[in-house]
């Protein structure tokens, strides 16, 4: 339950503190008393959008802190672990900061946090309906809803929702699997027709080098088997290289043991001479083997245009690259050829997981069906009490030959207050009045269901009076029995039921209208009581009436 707020520097307050109590309270004040503001602050606790315009003109920062009892509500600890949120078992403390530039931060237990994880846990401890949610009784989900929280479905849902959303899921890789497979298969024979061609030319990954090297050799012959021969005979003639290192080997090695650097010598021109001998040799070999060929020659050009050819069709400049459009081509084949295994498969999976959404659906169907005769007889009772007595009151479930995210059932609630009027849905044909009353028989149905600690009722009462006041009084202070409730009233029947009461107020007596808030003792809600049933101006008789609706006389 909320047993405190904190607000400071947020549109007329600047600072304000509250503690709230078990059971049913009400909020009074006058109209324009700054109600609204601090319903506005509450939004905030619960993860609303920001709007710097709230912060009041003069501050920097506006705070607005709640602080919630939650021992005994254990299903939270999941929660705060989840989240890596310090628990305390008996508190929790939400603070929203907002500043003038525009940022907005959220804090549980000091932690900071996004809005949706704020959202996540505020839901849970909390409900706020206003004038705008009456809205909600015109919407099919929002009456689907009802329905399942009376049912108490949230587990069955969530195991639902993850069977649809699986079967969906294959549903989708199926399609995409079908258009692939039919994209593939338009394109079959051009992409056989690209890998046999690839593939018959027999790639190899250095050949386009080792051949343009070989061209090059073959276009040179002539030219290189002379330049081969002339060096040869410079190698091995009476005055060539090798005779004359021969020569200059046998000088030094006659003065060597008289030069320090003899053996050294010795050794580098020995070193020297094995070299060029070497390559005398190697040079040799290599001018064997050169020769004018013609028919070699064309066939490696031949090859080359042939490489050169493929790499311009499939805008490559490597045969390496080719042959990773061919290894491609060839994966593509692979994958067509097993796409028929593939879907079959797919459909194996996606008939299991159907299995079990339409298992899970009429699970769902069972339970909601097992809830609409109770529902109606709540409904049909509270209206009754709530001055309607002629009502008539139907839960429509039907069966859809599709499946949702929420099931195969439609919901609609079917109204009628007179006798002679067939049921109709509820946004075609209830008042303004009587959305208020729907509205709360349903609140007050739920409650007990949802495991809710608070709900805030902001002007429910809305286009009643007198004795059907009385009456949505009873059933807040019933519903208080077993939950928090506040309410927001005008009317002085309800205010009069609730085990305490605040009053918001305005102050102008300062440099800046100040609005704030203040549980009221017994003789100011005799003052406040008597002024909502006859204005400023109090006298005996409303003062009387008040003590009477306060049950004090």
């Amino acid at each position: 339950m909320l047993t405190s707020l904190y607000i400071s520097n947020y549109a007329l307050i600047s600072e304000l503190e509250i503690d709230f109590v078990a059971g049913f309270s009400s909020i009074t004040g006058e109209t324009g008393a700054g109600k609204s503001i601090i319903m506005g602050a509450l939004s905030l606790i619960l993860g609303q959008r920001a709007d710097t315009k709230a912060i009041k003109n003069d501050a920097d920062k506006c705070i607005i802190e709640a602080t919630f009892e939650i021992s005994g509500y254990t299903k939270l600890a999941a929660f705060f672990v989840e989240n890596d949120i310090d628990n305390t078992d008996s508190t929790c403390l939400i603070r929203r900061e907002l500043t003038g530039a525009g940022k907005s931060r959220a804090f549980i237990n000091d932690t900071p946090v996004s809005l949706a994880v704020l959202r996540d846990l505020t839901v849970q401890l909390i409900d706020i309906h206003s004038q705008h949610d009456n809205l909600l009784l015109a919407n099919p989900t929002y009456q689907l809803d009802v329905v399942d929280t009376i049912a108490q479905n949230s587990e069955l849902l969530k195991a639902y929702s993850a069977a649809f959303g699986q079967w969906q899921q294959l549903l989708a890789d199926l399609r995409k699997l079908e258009q692939n497979a039919k994209r593939y298969s338009t394109e079959l024979d051009y992409i056989q027709f690209q890998y046999s061609q690839l593939t018959e030319v027999r790639l190899q990954e250095t050949e386009q080098e080792e051949l343009e090297t070989e061209q090059d050799t073959l276009l040179h012959a002539e030219e290189i088997k002379i330049e081969l021969l002339s060096s040869q005979q410079l190698f091995e003639e009476e005055k060539a290289v090798l005779p004359m290192l021969k020569d200059i080997l046998n000088s030094v090695s006659k003065i060597k043991k008289f030069v320090p650097e003899g053996d050294a010598w010795m050794e580098r021109l020995q070193s020297a001479y094995i070299d060029l001998k070497d390559i005398n040799s190697e040079l040799s070999v290599f001018a064997d083997r050169v020769e004018n060929n013609p028919e070699r020659l064309a066939f490696v050009e031949n090859r080359l245009s042939e490489l050169f050819t493929l790499q311009k069709k499939y805008k490559v400049n490597t045969v390496a690259e080719l042959i990773d459009i061919r290894d491609e081509f060839e994966l593509q084949l692979q994958k067509i050829e097993s796409f028929d295994e593939d879907i079959q498969l797919l459909q194996v999976e996606i008939d299991k997981a159907f299995a079990i959404v339409n298992e899970l659906s009429e699970k769902l169907t069972a339970s909601r069906q097992q809830v609409v005769n109770p529902i109606e007889q709540h409904m049909i009772g509270s209206l009754t009490e709530l001055g309607m007595p002629n009502i008539q009151f139907k839960v429509q479930l039907t069966t859809t030959d599709t499946f949702t995210v929420n099931g195969q059932n439609e919901v609609q609630f079917l109204f009628s207050a007179n006798k002679n009027r067939e049921v109709q849905p509820v946004q075609l044909i209830a008042s303004g009045g009587e959305v208020s009353r729907l509205m709360l028989s349903i609140k007050a149905l739920i409650a007990n269901k949802s495991d809710l600690p608070t709900i805030i009722f902001d002007e429910i009462d809305t286009g009643v009076s007198g004795e059907i006041a009385h009456r949505m009084g009873e059933i807040m202070q019933e519903m208080g029995s077993s939950m928090q409730v506040l309410t927001i009233t005008h009317l002085p029947q309800i205010a009069a039921k609730s085990a305490a009461q605040y009053r918001v107020y305005k102050d102008d007596s300062g440099k800046q209208t100040q609005t704030f808030i203040e549980k009221l003792n017994t003789e100011q809600r005799i003052n406040e009581i008597a002024q909502m049933l006859s204005g400023k101006n109090l006298s005996e008789i409303s003062l009387l009436n008040a003590k009477e609706l306060l049950g004090l006389n």
